[in-house]
């Protein structure tokens, strides 16, 4: 049976700077989905890149002494090297300076020109350099400055191609109503419609004279291609469009979820729809701008310098540690704040105490009272059933959680399995029954029953702590651990269990 298909993407990521904890938390997001699509069963492309070209690169490349390919290399490899460290899982890496990128962009942008959907004009607006983004007077600032960086902007006068969005309002509109769940959560969609379309979409400036860091319109060498087409595109041409029957565009495209940060949300459900529209192609299923991790209040931000690299996190603390902080601590769709205080507290509450205590105790009593022997007598009691039947409830859960996204709220559920299993102990009191020789059949029945529960945990795990749900499996001894043994009562029997090892240290606050 053929795989149903899965296309992740995240945005893809300016390198202006080395990578903070920011773009960490959209890409282990990405790459929880991907990881839970692959371990349901989906055939899944996970996509993550870089955007190179622009004015601010081309700047910062000048002022160091630099080709504009030189300065971004290294942030690059610094990237690459990060997401390898975090256990990033991604598919394909895309750069904007890729080759047959370029060349895909030229083809786009001049299928639109021919089809008369890009045009020629002079722009004239208020230009913020740092975000690449064009103003007008009412969308600044109470200062007069750009609404997002708050940095001041100034006027630029150039001959420049336009993409017609104002002909696709409408469309827009229409592809909204019919499809309600197209951007998540449903509070960026009112936005969209209220701040942005319906006050009427302007065309927008595809091109520039200004700077040469960039993708040359073929057809007239003075303009290079602007941030819109040659970024966005990544998420087709990385699949071989325009050629439509390439076998990657074939099976992958329209994309399931684009994954953007709520700042980026406007680009990919208003200007990237009208250009597929354009391009008479499909739209993607889903765009879901997600909340910002904030640093005490404040946004996370290259300029301010307000972070350490992530790398300094990952080796303090172990990159599960990470994973799970970002992964549970932003409430669906909010922001949350990120601090090393939350994410000891996090670490020390979840990892250590409701996790780790539980694994290692229940490994301990077996291997005291049964020389590390599983067997289920099937000796069961009323009690028992608090934990069985939530552990056959939980993959639903979880799935019906990470369908909509909701990933801090899945781990939430994964988790009250966990507490379950620790307060089970503490009711069924295993040191007592070991003193009772006519209840250790009973005795095996509560140890198979936890180390059950601690197995269908780690196997819903994988997607979010892959390491740590690897080194359970090594101590359980289990074949079991693909989705489809997720069922109560999976875990051999007669198996001998291996030595304990401690899954997370408790970390003292200074």
């Amino acid at each position: 049976m053929e795989k149903k298909k899965f296309y992740i993407t995240t945005p893809i990521y300016y390198p202006s700077a080395d990578f903070h904890i920011g773009h960490c938390y959209t890409t282990i997001i990405a790459d929880a989905i991907a990881r839970y699509k692959r371990l349901s069963g989906y055939d899944v492309f996970f996509q993550t890149g870089t955007d190179e070209h622009g004015q601010k690169i081309e700047k910062k490349a000048l002022e160091t002494g630099v080709t504009p390919k030189e300065y971004v290399d290294p942030i690059i490899e610094n990237a690459k090297d990060l997401w390898k460290k975090l256990g990033i899982s991604y598919d394909y890496f895309i750069r904007t300076t890729d080759e047959d990128h370029v060349k895909r962009v030229q083809e786009i942008f001049k299928i639109m020109y021919d089809k008369g959907d890009i045009y020629k004009g002079e722009y004239k607006g208020l230009y913020c350099t740092p975000c690449e983004s064009f103003w007008t007077e009412s969308q600044l600032d109470e200062n007069g400055a750009c609404p997002d960086c708050h940095r001041e902007v100034h006027e630029v006068k150039e001959e420049a191609y336009f993409f017609r969005l104002s002909k696709y309002q409408d469309k827009l509109i229409e592809y909204y109503d019919k499809h309600p769940d197209f951007i998540q959560p449903i509070s960026r969609k009112n936005e969209m419609l209220n701040n942005f379309i319906k006050p009427g979409l302007e065309d927008l400036c595809v091109s520039r004279t200004s700077f040469k860091w960039g993708i040359p319109v073929t057809f007239d060498k003075d303009h290079v291609i602007y941030v819109w087409i040659d970024a966005l595109t990544n998420y087709i041409t990385s699949l071989g469009y325009p050629d439509e029957n390439s076998e990657l565009f074939k099976k992958y495209w329209p994309a399931d979820l684009h994954l953007v940060g709520k700042e980026i949300v406007r680009f990919h459900t208003i200007i990237w729809p009208c250009m597929l529209m354009s391009l008479g192609l499909e739209l993607p299923h889903q765009v879901f701008g997600h909340g910002w991790l904030i640093i005490n209040g404040g946004k996370i931000s290259k300029s301010l310098g307000n972070y350490k690299d992530p790398r300094e996190y990952i080796d303090s603390y172990g990159v599960d540690a990470v994973r799970y902080f970002a992964l549970r601590e932003v409430p669906f769709g909010n922001d949350g704040n990120f601090s090393e205080e939350a994410l000891i507290s996090r670490t020390n509450s979840d990892l250590v105490n409701t996790l780790g205590n539980l694994v290692n105790r229940t490994i301990a009593m077996s291997k005291k009272y049964f020389d590390s022997k599983v067997e289920n007598k099937h000796v069961n009691e009323s009690i028992d059933d608090s934990i069985i039947t939530y552990a056959n409830m939980l993959p639903n859960l979880v799935e019906t959680k990470m369908n909509s996204f909701k990933v801090n709220e899945a781990l939430e559920d994964i988790f009250e399995l966990l507490k379950r299993c620790n307060k089970y102990i503490d009711d069924t009191t295993p040191w007592l029954l070991a003193k009772d020789e006519t209840k250790l059949d009973r005795l095996k029945t509560v140890l198979y029953n936890i180390l059950e529960s601690i197995r269908i945990s780690a196997i819903l795990l994988r997607a979010f702590i892959p390491t740590t749900s690897d080194r359970i499996f090594k101590m359980l001894n289990t074949k079991n651990i693909e989705f489809d043994t997720l069922e109560f009562g999976k875990l051999e029997n007669n198996i001998t269990l291996n030595e304990a090892e401690i899954l997370f240290e408790r970390i003292d606050t200074k």
